[in-house]
């Protein structure tokens, strides 16, 4: 069976929450998840399409709702002080993993999400995010080393293409899945998401 291809912005608290259930429910049904983490703001521009929190009216309904649907899910979460924070680190370090370390990825994933989200870490610094590259694995070097690395052109061409091809499969929010071509949009879908898995 194909992947579930699960895309995310690292600022994203539905991202986040969705992080916390994605794998367990596609292992109950014998799938694996493809994470694809993109920067939000850049897919829609490409698209065509306004910033999510671009009305302050919608601002103070979702800022309510991410700690409503937190509860909900019961998943640990708090608004990070800097929110939105900058990704494009985070998103590259996950890619620069995924390519020479492809073990350390979701779970390098997986700990900026909640560091953000649980522990209010800033990660759109990026001697932050150098740390936690290197407490999942000392493969890419030291934390100057992985700076280094993420500042360079190979980086932002890996995290680069993987936007566009976002834009290709029209991923317009976070999070965005995708199972056998059928796209779900919002922690919310998750209920049809299980629906689809066990259909399938």
């Amino acid at each position: 069976m194909q992947p579930i291809d699960f895309y995310f912005d690292f600022a994203s608290p539905y991202g986040y929450f969705m992080s916390e259930k994605i794998n367990v429910l596609a292992a109950e049904h014998g799938r694996t998840v493809t994470w694809r983490p993109i920067l939000l703001f850049a897919a829609l521009r490409s698209l065509g399409l306004p910033p999510p929190f671009e009305h302050p009216v919608k601002l103070e309904y979702i800022t309510a709702d991410f700690a409503r649907s937190a509860a909900f899910l019961s998943v640990d979460y708090s608004l990070p002080p800097a929110f939105p924070a900058l990704t494009q680190h985070a998103a590259r370090a996950f890619y620069l993993l995924n390519e020479k370390v492809p073990v350390a990825a979701v779970p390098f994933a997986q700990d900026v999400l909640r560091g953000y989200f649980r522990d209010g870490r800033d990660i759109s610094d990026i001697d932050v995010i150098a740390q936690m590259v290197c407490g999942q694995t000392g493969r890419l070097g030291s934390a100057t080393g992985v700076r280094g690395l993420l500042k360079t052109g190979a980086a932002r061409a890996l995290l680069q293409n993987a936007i566009t091809a976002a834009v290709e499969k029209k991923v317009f929010g976070s999070p965005f899945i995708v199972i056998d071509e059928e796209s779900f949009f919002g922690v919310d879908r998750l209920p049809q998401i299980a629906k689809k898995l066990a259909e399938a």
